[in-house]
């Protein structure tokens, strides 16, 4: 009964404890896996004391087929200790895909984000670097279904 209430009270410090999310960062987010995920040009807005939304641009291509998406995750952004923080949040996606230039498919995914982030400006660093996995289901396209990716976000904050 005391390691189930000390987890709880764990727990619900790890939700009381708020980051202070920077107004804007901008970066890359690099890696992943499937149709939504890949080198990506990544903006964050504050849209609240501890949450924000990110949009990201991401491409690529390989045999036969190039690809480009956006997606707009909302985050939700806790402190676990002195610069470092964990996110989660929900999400979409909207791709853009061409195979061989015959195929052209139109995708869109739901899904979410979450994270683990340091922020480096507590060290008057303006860099925020992460590690998040972003699972998607997919609708349409020829790779529809679930997919998700692991991806090193670096990002310059001001």
């Amino acid at each position: 009964m005391k390691k189930l209430l000390f987890i709880a009270i764990l727990i619900s410090a790890a939700f009381i404890a708020e980051a202070q999310v920077n107004p804007h960062a901008i970066g890359v987010r690099l890696g992943g896996d499937g149709d939504v995920n890949g080198a990506e040009i990544s903006y964050q807005h504050k849209m609240g004391k501890m949450n924000r939304l990110e949009l990201d641009l991401g491409f690529g291509s390989g045999n036969g087929h190039s690809r480009m998406f956006l997606a707009g995750i909302y985050h939700w952004d806790w402190n676990l200790t002195k610069g470092l923080n964990w996110y989660v949040g929900p999400g979409a996606a909207l791709g853009f895909y061409s195979y061989s230039g015959e195929n052209d498919y139109f995708n869109v995914g739901l899904g979410g984000q979450i994270g683990l982030e340091y922020d480096f400006n507590t060290a008057d660093v303006p860099l925020l670097v992460s590690l998040d996995a972003r699972p998607m289901f997919d609708f349409l396209g020829d790779h529809s279904g679930f997919g998700w990716g692991v991806a090193l976000g670096i990002r310059y904050t001001w």
